[in-house]
């Protein structure tokens, strides 16, 4: 690594910031050296993202100094974290849905004179960095009209295109398929032999190994240390993050699938999803699996209520059933955890209590009076059962990590006492502490008798989890193992067009 001070572009030395009632960062220091991808890993809620937004200027730091290229600068707003050659990659894309690529890739730096915007200029240039890149994307597209996965690749190509020396990707995986991966990989390889210097923030321990080099870690808003990736076990990564070690972090008893309990038979919707059939039993968890784009999603949507135009058959205990909206899934006993909890999901402004309890209003809500005792116990119920890390069941939803945030939003669809639970990427964004619970839980679940149909893009998950797996392609099931047959090379060569 040569003399640790010659080529350091970042030191946060000493960062503290409080918020009412929790001390979010406890003198937290860390370096970024340029060239160097460092990893930075916690649990959630361990204080990353507060200490991400101190360094883009989102927040300001109640105590410590923050020095680039050996001197000191105060970073009060965005625009001085800029101004310091800083970008931020955030989890939760901030692209303006109505404009175009190029607009969002040049937004706050157009291409022109100063008085009119060079749309054309601005397309050009766009497209260029897109095909350096390898991104196959058209500046002119609207950016509502991308899928999530393209967004976000829109999202690191404007970060790229500022030219910083010190880049931050926060979870910059979390929603783009393997082959994208790859892509970016290559990006973030070409940046740092160009000297850029970039944190990345990941909850994927298979990445940290391919495309990282040094790893700080945080628990409970304080750095616990910073360790070299190629000389530290994943075991030892974990328990320093968590404060212990995760003996068993899969959790799951493969038993005996029951009865029947689920058939579909060549369902459509006109659309994403072509002829899909497949089978689910009383008490087994099925794996969807597939590229991003495979019409796994829009397949349990159909099945929810969520779509016009269905065709095809369900049958539930054997009896064919029509289901027409959300509701009529509900009462046959199913229940849809969605992908995106933010924008699907969850009511952020309101607390715990009302996102628990919502869709299970008649269990005390009698001639427009509220039995709030009975409300409140409904609510403990599921925080226990989750494990939900909460000072109180008023906290706004909002302010809770992302961990936290999809316990609550499985709580309230446990709540509606399910037959059938429906999980689209039960894990993604949230980290391995909370992730090896919701396993549990779920394995839980199964050996109570509920059934799990789960769509999941991390291969280990569902390889682990799942009874079968349904891979499709292209809205079409190509395919389906069984627990002993799953492999990673058996689900690509599926799923793969």
């Amino acid at each position: 690594m040569g003399d640790k001070n010659s080529n350091t572009i970042l030191r946060m030395k000493n960062i503290t910031k409080t918020f009412p009632g929790v001390k979010a960062l406890n003198n937290v220091s860390l370096e970024l050296k340029a060239g160097e991808v460092h990893a930075l890993l916690g649990e959630n809620g361990a204080g990353k993202s507060t200490l991400i937004k101190v360094l883009g200027g989102i927040y300001r730091a109640d105590g410590g100094e923050i020095e680039i290229n050996g001197k000191k600068v105060k970073i009060g707003s965005v625009q001085d974290a800029e101004a310091n050659g800083v970008a931020i990659i955030h989890q939760e894309l901030v692209l303006v849905p109505y404009m175009s690529v190029a607009e969002n890739i040049f937004l706050g730096r157009e291409l022109g004179n100063g008085v009119t915007v060079d749309l054309a200029k601005q397309e050009e240039e766009a497209q260029k960095i897109l095909d350096e890149l390898g991104m196959d994307i058209k500046a002119s597209s609207l950016v509502k009209d991308l899928p999530i996965a393209k967004q976000q690749m829109v999202e690191i190509t404007k970060a790229v295109s500022t030219h910083s020396k010190i880049l931050v990707m926060d979870e910059p995986t979390s929603s783009i398929a393997e082959k994208e991966v790859d892509n970016l990989f290559k990006i973030m390889r070409d940046l740092t032999s160009h000297g850029v210097g970039i944190i990345y923030i990941s909850h994927k321990m298979s990445e940290l190994q391919e495309i990282c080099d040094r790893v700080t870690i945080m628990r409970d808003g304080e750095s616990v240390g910073t360790r070299v990736v190629s000389e530290t076990s994943r075991d030892e990564l974990i328990a320093l993050m968590v404060g212990r070690t995760l003996t068993s972090y899969y959790e799951r008893d493969f038993l005996e699938p029951g009865e029947e309990l689920l058939r579909v038979e060549n369902l459509s919707d006109g659309n994403k999803v072509r002829n899909v059939s497949f089978k689910l039993h009383k008490g087994e968890i099925i794996g969807f699996s597939g590229l991003v784009g495979a019409g796994r999603s829009e397949t349990m949507q159909a099945i929810f209520g969520l779509s016009g135009n269905v065709k095809g058959d369900i049958y539930i205990n054997g009896e064919k059933t029509v289901i027409h909206n959300p509701n009529e899934a509900m009462k046959k006993g199913i229940a849809f955890v969605p992908e995106s909890r933010k924008e699907q999901g969850l009511y952020l402004i309101q607390d715990i209590k009302y996102n628990t309890t919502i869709e299970v209003l008649e269990q005390f809500v009698k001639n427009l009076k509220v039995n709030g005792k009975k409300e409140g116990e409904i609510t403990q119920k599921f925080i226990d059962m989750m494990k939900t890390k909460t000072p109180s069941q008023q906290q706004t939803i909002g302010n809770l990590s992302g961990g936290n945030q999809q316990k609550v939003l499985i709580g309230r669809w446990l709540a509606t006492d399910p037959k059938i639970l429906i999980l689209d990427e039960p894990t993604r964004g949230i980290d391995v502490g909370a992730k090896s619970e919701i396993y549990a839980i779920m394995n839980r679940l199964v050996k109570q008798g509920v059934s799990i149909i789960m769509i999941s893009s991390e291969l280990p998950e569902i390889i682990n989890m799942s009874d079968r797996i349904y891979v499709m392609a292209e809205g079409e099931v190509k395919g389906c193992l069984d627990h002993s047959e799953i492999s990673q090379e058996a689900i690509m060569h599926l799923a793969a067009i």
